[in-house]
């Protein structure tokens, strides 16, 4: 491929890139607006005394509760806060983490994703056009809608205020300006809904995404304001175009590498969509975790019968929970970041000289390099989390990568035997 092609290439992911961010960006610019009148809605009806209404009540009340977390800290005292420590340790890969199904069900944080059937009204639809950078254009001028009038009064108002702009105006006020512009262009406008649900949906998201944003590798010197604001757009980009699985805790970690290493938004963009055909699989809405459960089960019970024995007797975490933030993030919280590019070169590449199972044996390795202090220390579930969650980022990678090679050759050698 010359210099030519690549170009070609680069450009059409910069276009499509560009188009994807003016129609998120459209979109939150209503997702704000509804924000604004249910906050002055609920304190025009705590002022007055009357009731909230239950629709409004319904969205607080799902925002609050819901969650995308995927860790939960077996320190944490207080069963009902679902906050990562990372948000408020300097240094999130020192905390002790497990996935939500090692715990109890009455423990475990709520995982939920919006959908269809979430229950909430559907009679109309929000709609606005491709001529997203028109809308966009006109808000960053400050350009008030209010001044184009020429809007029904059908739309229904919140907390009864005068001067507060409807969602149903806000959306005739979108529409008529795409309008405009595609008479300008003598082309029709082409008119894509926005239902509620989606509206909702898209706000849960992007609360999620802020949150984990503000606290992604925030001691590293590359995240500054400028590229936090970066991921937050290479994020939602994403999310958009995914709403059927949304963000999860967990995503920011996998992209962070992606942007220190290429250093452009776009290309970090399109790499990470082709990361996430494989990884996605690892989340609660894919079912690679529990194969990944299932094959180390295999595995040590296998080539280490004496350590399984250990894991079987100290409580049975032969289920093998401990390993789950290696497979999420490919074991990017336990490595430096000059170790995580090393790791994801081989686990890339690795389908073609090795195996395409590789992080089984990376997660293997760990294992077995702390085999001895493993089994000295008598460790069960609770010693092997806090264990490796202290040794975050002090691994001897080339030591692990080395060792992860000879279980795969030595795997091979059994089944040659077979």
């Amino acid at each position: 491929m010359g210099k030519k092609d690549m170009s070609q290439i680069d450009a059409g992911i910069s276009e499509r890139y560009q188009q994807v961010m003016r129609e998120w960006k459209a979109c939150e610019v209503i997702v704000k607006q509804r924000e604004k009148e249910m906050q002055s809605a609920i304190f025009a009806k705590l002022s007055s005394g009357s009731s909230i209404d239950s629709h409004v009540l319904r969205l607080v009340h799902r925002d609050s509760t819901l969650s995308n977390e995927v860790f939960m800290s077996v320190d944490e005292p207080d069963e009902g806060s679902q906050e990562t420590p990372s948000g408020e340790d300097s240094t999130p890969t020192m905390t002790t983490l497990v996935p939500p199904a090692a715990l109890p069900p009455e423990e475990r944080p709520l995982v939920e994703f919006d959908s269809p059937d979430s229950g909430l009204p559907s009679s109309r639809n929000y709609s606005v056009t491709s001529a997203h950078s028109q809308i966009l254009s006109s808000i960053e001028d400050g350009q008030s809608t209010e001044e184009e009038g020429g809007v029904g009064e059908e739309g229904r108002t919140l907390g009864g205020r005068q001067d507060s702009l409807s969602e149903d105006r806000l959306c005739s006020q979108l529409e008529k300006m795409v309008t405009s512009g595609a008479a300008a262009e003598g082309t029709s406008p082409s008119l894509s809904s926005y239902t509620i649900e989606l509206l909702d949906t898209v706000a849960l998201n992007l609360h999620r995404i802020d949150k984990d944003v503000q606290r992604c590798d925030r001691n590293y010197y590359y995240f500054t304001t400028a590229n936090l604001e970066k991921l937050r757009n290479i994020m939602c980009s994403y999310v958009w175009e995914h709403l059927e699985m949304g963000y999860v805790q967990g995503m920011c970690d996998l992209l962070a590498p992606l942007m220190v290493i290429l250093d452009d938004e776009c290309l970090a963009y399109s790499c990470f969509t082709q990361l996430m055909r494989r990884m996605s699989q690892n989340f609660p809405n894919g079912g690679a975790m529990d194969t990944h459960f299932a094959n180390m089960r295999s595995l040590i019970q296998i080539l280490d019968s004496e350590l399984f024995e250990l894991m079987q007797q100290n409580g049975d975490y032969t289920h093998f929970y401990f390993c789950y933030r290696w497979f999420l993030l490919d074991f990017k919280r336990e490595l430096l970041y000059e170790d995580v590019f090393a790791v994801w070169e081989v686990i890339w590449v690795a389908p073609r000289i090795s195996s395409r199972h590789f992080v089984l044996f990376l997660a293997l390795a760990l294992v077995t390099v702390y085999r001895e202090i493993i089994m000295d220390n008598n460790m069960d579930f609770t010693d092997i989390i806090k264990f490796f969650n202290e040794m975050a980022e002090r691994h001897d990678v080339q030591h692990i990568l080395k060792v992860a090679r000879e279980l795969v050759h030595r795997v091979q050698a059994l089944m040659d035997n077979k």
